[in-house]
């Protein structure tokens, strides 16, 4: 019966790619009814493409590089990354460079900043248990304060004295207030030979957007035999003595379909997985995934006049007086976004829950908001936009709150124990906040093991996507983190 897999995000997609040149058959489900790529999909809307936030191509892990050139081939372009970030009515260089940040910030304000810094390394909030506490020791809390958390809280809709540690750690492990300075003052022969992934300077992207690299796997699946349905949300997963006997999904008619399968692999959020199981888990285990919590997420995009209203990739927006967290200017991702010369492109990014005051919004009034913000920020006039359309999100981004990891441990030894032949993989699947190739890793890990040719725990695959790294402060990494190696042949 093969392997069926649920979501066709980079995730489940990879998995259905691996299985494939490994010899074995695969499903996929997807809900959407007409994209593929989950959160890395593009959306086309009269002839322009929209990303879902921005998609680097960029990896340390070279198998990982290897399969999307081996993907998409000469429709990956190389691309310069230009960055900034909007604070107080200037734009600062980001990664943060020194000259174009002390002439910014000003004399005494930077004098302030490294005084702050030396205060935390004198005396680091031990253990840096938030978000805040661990920023603040690698940079002070006066650029804590002005380069991180006003965008941060904007992005997760809570303090960040409440956001766990270890997503600090993750996402920008290595970077610190000497190693920005490094990176900005020292020819690169003298910076050592480690790559910080925020700080990299180029990156590769596909002519027409993330989408088109799942759209491409979608075709070659389909084009070897598997299936990829689309418009199947999966509403239930019967499962009795140690496997999943049944799959139910539903279409948006309301037509039900059963799938059946040997081994079953899951990128859907956690949360929603566990709640699907039929017969339930114990309430120990259903009231952990409850307690999971989630971002949401939308993009304003809109079409302006005008081809060159700025030169960055994107812009953080680290101004409390407007709603907008993130700008894409995606015209400088990939001339093949835009389809008119004298036009450009833009995603204008708000976080926020589902169901609040943004999220229910209109999208006329969303799209106004967005041009609002635009003028507001001397980008353009509101009167530039032509069009517009708005792209909602949900769950896209799972919240590393202070007991998100005893949640996803109580969930992962149940099905551990009870369900072996269900697999966890990507983002939402093992509510780890990771990035594309670390997603694509953990469902290379997952089809090698279904496959009998690896033995790897992708809850060990390395969210930095190279090599199992040595906390030098001695604390085990509540991550856990280990790397697939490249498959034989």
């Amino acid at each position: 019966m093969g392997t069926l897999i649920l979501g066709a995000g980079p995730a489940g997609l990879t998995a259905a790619y691996e299985l494939h040149k490994l010899g074995l058959d695969s499903t996929v489900l997807e809900a959407d009814p007409r994209y593929v790529g989950g959160i890395a999909r593009t959306i086309e809307y009269h002839g322009y493409r929209f990303d879902i936030g921005g998609h680097r191509f960029f990896s340390k892990n070279s198998e990982i590089e290897s399969l999307w050139t081996e993907i998409l081939g000469a429709e990956m372009l190389t691309r310069r990354r230009l960055s900034r970030i909007y604070y107080r009515g200037r734009y600062f260089d980001y990664p943060l460079r020194a000259m174009n940040a002390f002439w910014g910030l000003g004399p005494l304000e930077t004098a302030r900043c490294i005084l702050s810094y030396a205060v935390a390394r004198a005396r680091p909030v031990r253990p840096a248990a938030s978000l805040e506490d661990w920023v603040s020791n690698q940079f002070g809390k006066r650029l804590f304060g002005i380069f991180f958390k006003t965008y941060t809280e904007k992005v997760w809709g809570i303090p960040t004295s409440e956001l766990s540690a270890d997503w600090a750690a993750q996402r920008i492990k290595g970077l610190s207030l000497p190693q920005v300075l490094r990176e900005a003052l020292l020819p690169k022969r003298f910076r050592g030979d480690g790559i910080i992934k925020t700080l990299v300077d180029q990156f590769r992207y596909p002519r027409l957007g993330p989408g088109q690299m799942w759209d491409s796997v979608t075709a070659l699946l389909r084009g070897a035999g598997h299936e990829v349905l689309l418009d199947r949300s999966v509403t239930s997963l019967r499962w009795r003595a140690g496997r999943i006997e049944e799959v139910v999904s539903q279409d948006s008619g309301g037509g039900e379909h059963r799938h059946h399968a040997t081994e079953v692999i899951s990128s859907l959020p956690l949360r929603d997985l566990v709640s699907m199981l039929d017969p339930a888990p114990p309430e120990a285990v259903l009231a952990a995934a409850r307690a999971l919590s989630y971002r949401d997420f939308l993009t304003v995009g809109l079409i302006t006049e005008g081809a060159d209203l700025f030169p960055d990739n994107w812009i953080y927006v680290h101004d409390p007086d407007v709603k907008v967290g993130r700008l894409q200017n995606f015209r400088n991702w990939s001339p093949g976004m835009v389809t008119e010369a004298d036009r450009t492109g833009l995603g204008l990014e708000y976080f926020c829950f589902e169901g609040d005051g943004l999220w229910t919004m209109s999208d006329e009034a969303l799209i106004a908001l967005g041009g609002s913000e635009l003028e507001a920020l001397g980008l353009c006039s509101k009167a530039d936009v032509v069009d517009g359309l708005v792209i909602r999100q949900t769950k896209a981004y799972p919240v590393y709150d202070d007991s998100y990891l005893q949640r996803v441990a109580v969930i992962r030894e149940w099905l551990t124990a009870n369900i072996p032949s269900l697999h966890l993989c990507g983002r939402n699947g093992m509510h780890k906040y990771n990035n594309q190739d670390h997603s694509m890793m953990t469902a290379l890990v997952v089809a090698r093991r279904i496959a009998g040719v690896g033995d790897l725990d992708p809850w060990r695959v390395n969210t930095d996507a190279e090599y199992n790294e040595d906390w030098s402060d001695g604390e085990p990494d509540p991550t856990g983190r280990q790397v697939p190696l490249r498959r034989p042949g």
